[in-house]
Order: structure tokens, then C-alpha cells, then sequence
């Protein structure tokens, strides 16, 4: 599947010349001008990267990546901006973007930047251990799961899956999605495997907190 990139951009030719270079290289992305745009689009859908200008209406990008990082969107997000003062890259950082881009730059140069962040299977994480619930824990690196002290090893499509649900926690992930990433072009889908994933890690995390959306796909519960 595409990746899904948002662009934040108010100078019409740079955005039509950004988006443009993506969508050639098979990006689905979603042009917008202002911050308040952005931000309901956000809202609304799932993106993989966010490309976000600093000096735009509305709300500028600085604003906007720390209101969406306070309701815990930890989508990764690169400012292209003008702006090439210290303050400004150490404001950058601090409203929580992953990487700074200065105006002018060469596509090129953006599309190795995004390529880099979206080879990062977790955002914002300090280490390799995730705090799933009390007493649960999953290591990203082996692939393990502890509960009250108990390790589970899980299979490769089992940690694959997981790893999408924390990725995109409190998200609803469609079954076009998750077949995407579970499965290579070259393997056939199973919807009856998915199932089988789903029920073992239901039985090791809850039933709870794999909530099953009928005929749109599944999201994974902080609730």
C-alpha cells in the first residue's frame, strides 16, 4: 500500500511542485494550505508522514505539531520552512517533529528524508521496550512479549500485527491496511490467518483491547 503523506504548504507553486514529485514516485498525498486544514485533516485520517511548513494561516506549524503530539499522535513529521534561526530549529524539535528541513532545499534531498524516518518502525520511543498495560510489555527487537513476568514469543506475523496496532494506537486500521503489511506482493492474503493473529493476540493482551469494526477493520485500545 501507498505510503500517506500530508503537505502543509501555503506557497501554491511549492506545494503543487512537492506534491506532484511524490505522487510520481507512487505517494498518496494530501495537499493542504493552512493550519486549521491540517489539523482537521489529521483528525481524520491516517497518515504515515507529515510534511509541515512553519508560516502558514491559521496555525502556524510549530502551534499545530504540539497540539496533535498533546492527544498522543505520534505520526512523524519533517518542517520544510524558511525560518533558519537556532531558536527556530530548537522550537522545532521541542513541539516534537522528527526531522528540519530549510527552504531551499532539493526534492531529492526531501525524499531521502522521508525514505530515512519511514524506514523507523516506532516514533518517540526511547528504547525498545513498549508499556502496553500493566504488567505487559513488548520488546520491538525480539519480538517478545512479557506478562506478569512471563515471556511470549510471538510468531512473525503475530509481532508484525502488533506492531501496527501500536503504531496506530486507538486508530481504526482497515483490513486493506493490515494485508498490506502482513502480507508481501507476492503472497496470497488470508483473511482466516488474520483472524487466527487477531484471537492469539486477544488471548494474550485481552479481548478487550482488539476492537473489530464490522467490514472496515480493527483498532487497537488504550481505553
Amino acid at each position: 500500500m501507498n505510503k500517506k503523506l500530508l503537505l502543509l504548504e501555503d506557497d501554491i507553486a511549492l506545494n503543487q511542485t512537492i506534491a506532484a514529485y511524490f505522487e510520481d514516485l507512487d505517494y498518496d498525498i494530501t495537499a493542504v494550505y493552512d493550519g486549521i486544514s491540517a489539523q482537521d485533516t489529521i483528525y481524520e485520517n491516517n497518515f504515515d508522514l507529515l510534511l509541515l511548513d512553519v508560516n502558514v494561516p491559521d496555525i502556524n506549524g510549530f502551534d499545530l505539531l504540539k497540539s496533535i503530539r498533546e492527544e498522543n499522535i505520534t505520526t512523524p513529521a519533517i518542517f520544510i520552512t524558511s525560518l533558519n534561526s537556532m531558536t527556530s530549529l530548537e522550537e522545532g524539535f521541542d513541539s516534537g517533529c522528527d526531522d528540519y528541513i530549510r527552504k531551499p532545499f532539493a526534492l531529492k534531498e526531501l525524499l531521502i528524508r522521508v525514505e530515512t524516518i519511514l524506514k523507523r518502525e516506532f516514533f518517540h520511543k526511547n528504547d525498545d521496550k513498549i508499556k502496553i498495560d500493566e504488567d505487559i510489555y513488548y520488546n520491538t527487537k525480539s519480538n517478545v512479549l512479557t506478562i506478569n513476568n512471563k515471556t511470549i514469543q510471538l510468531s512473525n506475523k503475530e509481532a508484525t500485527l502488533l506492531k501496527l496496532f501500536l503504531q496506530k494506537l486507538d486508530q481504526l486500521i482497515s483490513h486493506e491496511a493490515i494485508y498490506s503489511a502482513l502480507w508481501e506482493y507476492d503472497e496470497e492474503e488470508s483473511p482466516s490467518a488474520l483472524r487466527t493473529y487477531i484471537k492469539n493476540l486477544r488471548k494474550y493482551l485481552g479481548k478487550e483491547k482488539i476492537v473489530s469494526i464490522k467490514k472496515l477493520g480493527y483498532r487497537f485500545t488504550t481505553k
